[in-house]
């Protein structure tokens, strides 16, 4: 039995299933876990002193590889000043102000500990700014576990064994309306049905739990339209897509302006953190300024802040957006031509879903359903034992980082197509 193995025997007599979040389980792609020790650059290690080139990292939030030596540095400059203050404090300014003086629409923001908690409170203010209780959210995108998003939602529930979760207050769901992706006529029915009632519509730009599942620009348009028009607020969920497509997220990419945007991931430079911010009349009505409540222990802990500005700061002029851009076109055109894996990319965000690639891309659930695909687990196995670390399930993207080398690049491609080069086409 390897160490791993032994780890995860002795792991599940004290967490559920042996794990602190469900999809590290391997239960989507079967046997037992790796337990990982540390990463390098681009590489993971795991217990039993293997290495993986690892294309998971962290589910997002190392952009800049593992290990980055600037945002190391500024962690450990902040734990040597104090590693939790509780007060207010120099850091989460600068952070703060380096966001705000960079993307228009974000004119005031507010620190948390995880994108479920910017989620849960952008609802708060959407509610407390509308005074309206009803959610409109969208089948296969993913808000964290709050009760109210656990509705159709993404990829640690697509490989359990109910399709939503047992212990929902179904009180709360009963202000959730669910709308399908890429179906104009269905958001409007909707709009036409709920829209004197919604708060607000809260969507993934760049759905990126449930697969990734890119949107026309032209129906998030639509949805921004409508809100409009119906005094709804519009928030983006970019915990994934911000400053991961690019500096100003997925706003910035399509050219949008939300009323809310929520945020984790990459600005915590792989430390704990979310935030939650938006225009300013909505930012205001939070507490102490204004009567919608939120509070955080660790809200705002400095560590997090200083490695989310290191990490910012050397993506800021775009040149790291730009090799990312080329290193995912390069994994790209290695699929041209083939017919038994489709690849769907967003700059650095990339997606393996084995099925032909004709048809076009996938953009929601009822065309995922309507072209199944082959099991992921042997394919990803056979990537593990070639030294390439994937997320294991396959409802998970995949991550691109600036310690990426071509080589490695290119050898995720090899690997890929030579695991599925059986698969029918």
């Amino acid at each position: 039995m390897s160490t791993s193995s032994d780890l995860f025997e002795r792991a599940k007599l004290v967490s559920p299933g042996g794990v602190h979040s469900p999809v590290r389980a391997f239960k989507g792609v079967g046997g037992p876990p790796r337990f990982m020790t540390g990463g390098q650059g681009a590489l993971i290690t795991d217990v039993d002193g293997h290495n993986y080139v690892d294309y998971c990292m962290a589910f997002g939030p190392l952009i800049l590889g593992h290990g980055n030596k600037l945002v190391r540095d500024a962690a450990v400059d902040a734990i040597g000043r104090g590693w939790s203050l509780g007060t207010a404090e120099p850091y989460s300014l600068e952070l703060a102000e380096y966001i705000t003086r960079r993307i228009p629409w974000v004119q005031s923001v507010r620190f948390v500990n995880s994108g479920t908690e910017a989620v849960m409170s952008a609802l708060r203010v959407a509610r407390g700014a509308t005074n309206r209780d009803k959610i409109l959210k969208f089948e296969g995108c993913y808000h964290g576990h709050t009760d109210s998003m656990l509705i159709k939602s993404g990829s640690g529930l697509a490989d359990a064994s109910q399709p939503d979760s047992a212990g929902l207050d179904h009180a709360t769901l009963s202000g959730t309306v669910v709308a399908p992706l890429d179906d104009e006529a269905a958001l409007e029915a909707v709009f036409e049905r709920h829209g004197q009632d919604l708060a607000a519509a809260i969507i993934e730009p760049v759905p990126a739990n449930y697969g990734l599942l890119p949107q026309r620009r032209q129906y998030l348009q639509r949805v921004a339209e409508l809100c409009k028009q119906h005094g709804t607020l519009l928030i983006f969920d970019e915990v994934i897509s911000g400053f991961r497509v690019g500096f100003q997220g997925a706003a910035g990419l399509y050219g949008f302006e939300p009323d809310l945007v929520t945020y984790g991931k990459v600005i915590g430079g792989g430390f704990p953190v979310g935030a939650y911010g938006g225009k300013r009349e909505y930012m205001e009505l939070v507490a102490p300024s204004g009567p919608v409540y939120q509070a955080g222990t660790l809200s705002a802990n400095p560590v997090a802040m200083c490695a989310g500005l290191a990490t910012l700061r050397q993506l800021s002029d775009g040149s790291l957006y730009t090799k990312l851009e080329a290193q995912g076109a390069r994994l790209e055109a290695a699929f041209a031509g083939q017919n038994r894996v489709l690849l769907q990319r967003i700059g650095s965000l990339f997606w393996f879903y084995l099925a032909s690639p004709a048809g076009g891309p996938l953009r929601s659930l009822k065309a995922m359903q309507a072209r199944p695909a082959a099991p992921f687990g042997p394919v990803f196995h056979t990537l593990l034992e070639g030294g390439i670390y994937l997320a294991p399930s396959a409802f998970e993207v995949g991550f691109l980082s600036a310690a990426h080398s071509s080589a490695q690049v290119d050898a995720l491609a090899a690997a890929m197509l030579a695991a599925t080069a059986e698969l029918p086409g």
